[in-house]
C-alpha cells in the first residue's frame, strides 16, 4: 500500500507543478485552487508512504516522479523541447527511480 501511496503522490505532484504553471505566476484562481488541493493530497499521501518506507527512497521517488511526468507535459501539451540532451537526463533521473527501488 506505501507504494501505491507514492506513486500516487507523485501523480499529484505533476498535477499540481502543471496547476502552477498555469495559474500564471498565481494570478489565475481556479488553477491556484488545483494546485493547493493537490498539493495537499500530494504532501498526505507521501506522508503516509513514509510511514513505511524509507524517507530518502520515498522523497527521490517521489520528486523523480513528479520532474519526469512534468517534464512529460511540458514536451507533451506545453510545446517545450525534447532536446537530446534533456531526455538523457531525464532518462537518468529513471534510472535513479529503478535503482532506489531495487535497493529497497
Amino acid at each position: 500500500m506505501a507504494w501505491v501511496s507514492l506513486f500516487l503522490a507523485g501523480v499529484f505532484e505533476i498535477v499540481w507543478a502543471s496547476a502552477m504553471k498555469a495559474s500564471e505566476g498565481f494570478t489565475r484562481p481556479w488553477p491556484v485552487a488545483l494546485m493547493v488541493v493537490t498539493m495537499g493530497f500530494s504532501f498526505a499521501l507521501l506522508a503516509h508512504a513514509m510511514r513505511v518506507l524509507p524517507l530518502g527512497t520515498a522523497y527521490a521517488i517521489w520528486t523523480g516522479i513528479g520532474a519526469l511526468g512534468s517534464f512529460a507535459i511540458g514536451i507533451l501539451w506545453l510545446g517545450e523541447p525534447a532536446t537530446a540532451m534533456r531526455i538523457g537526463a531525464s532518462g537518468l533521473i529513471l534510472a535513479g527511480i529503478v535503482l532506489m527501488k531495487l535497493s529497497g
